[in-house]
């Protein structure tokens, strides 16, 4: 099974057909008066469907368990064909298409069980993913390449040579992956001066959006929150907040990062964690959704 440990829960959709084809009216005639030998079609197959929808993951191997949130099923007649339509919803961190199809499948599977007494031609066609909604993919026109990025990393140790940066290089490697352009990667030292003096160079620079790296732990030395709050023209508490409560759900120690984000004019700033693992995981649960501020941003300067 795929790895989704590094996913967002979110609110997945997803809607499938099948199309039962039957070769004459009398049959059509027989599911809709309730004249068929083996009982109510309609009914028995969305039983089915819907024990179906929630097995997905025992019959289908690569399939995750998955809480079923909803899910319905209708059927609609068009001519000799009976069309199932299958609908899906969870909240979780994968999508409920196969879901959705397996549950289309064996719907239309029992009809064919059903019917076949009465109809020896009846056949299954066009079972098939009608749309799904939720995930990353749902939000990649919120990804700008216009934007631009810079990459800060706070840490003496780093600046002094006597250690390798790992956490800034992670973030340059996200932003990649959502093709946003980089302009800038520098270290600097763990001072209040240092980390001032950059931020407002880089909001002068027009920078998009400037991602700090370090200094956000409760060691003395970890200045860059308090560095940064003052500077701030809107505070935006929520950002950080989804990127601790992501990180609480992996480790207890994600609560003790003091990550703050906010505005400055145009540009968006970010704490993030000093170690590795807390800026992949705060990466994660920020991007690409993170990105639709822009749009928001720039929709309301339109409207001004």
């Amino acid at each position: 099974m795929i790895n989704i440990t590094n996913k967002v829960s979110s609110l997945r959709q997803a809607t499938a057909t099948a199309i039962v084809k039957v070769s004459k009216q009398e049959t059509i005639d027989a599911i809709l008066q309730r004249k068929v030998p083996k009982g109510d079609v309609f009914e028995f197959s969305r039983a089915a469907g819907l024990l179906a929808i929630k097995k997905t993951s025992d019959v289908i191997p690569d399939c995750h368990p998955l809480p079923v949130e909803y899910a319905g099923i209708t059927h609609t007649i068009e001519g000799l064909n009976v069309i199932v339509t299958v609908e899906v919803h969870t909240i979780y961190k994968t999508g409920v298409e196969v879901e959705a199809m397996h549950g289309a499948s064996v719907t239309a599977l029992t009809m064919y069980d059903m019917l076949k007494p009465i109809d020896k031609e009846i056949e299954i066609s066009t079972i098939k993913l009608v749309n799904k909604k939720g995930g990353k993919t749902d939000f990649k026109d919120a990804v700008s390449r216009n934007l631009l990025c810079a990459v800060v990393v706070c840490s003496d140790s780093i600046s002094a040579g006597d250690k390798e940066d790992r956490a800034g290089k992670v973030i340059l490697q996200k932003l990649k992956q959502y093709n946003l352009n980089t302009g800038l990667y520098k270290i600097i030292p763990d001072e209040k001066d240092a980390i001032q003096s950059t931020v407002k160079q880089l909001v002068n620079e027009k920078y998009n959006l400037v991602l700090f790296t370090g200094g956000t732990g409760l060691s003395p030395r970890d200045v860059t929150p308090e560095s940064i709050e003052p500077l701030l023209d809107r505070t935006i508490p929520g950002i950080m907040e989804a990127a601790r409560q992501y990180g609480q759900q992996r480790t207890p120690y994600a609560m003790l990062s003091r990550g703050i984000a906010g505005f400055i004019g145009n540009t968006l700033i970010l704490t993030l964690p000093g170690s590795t693992r807390g800026t992949e995981e705060s990466m994660d649960a920020l991007f690409p959704y993170l990105l639709h501020i822009f749009r928001v941003a720039e929709g309301m300067r339109h409207d001004q």
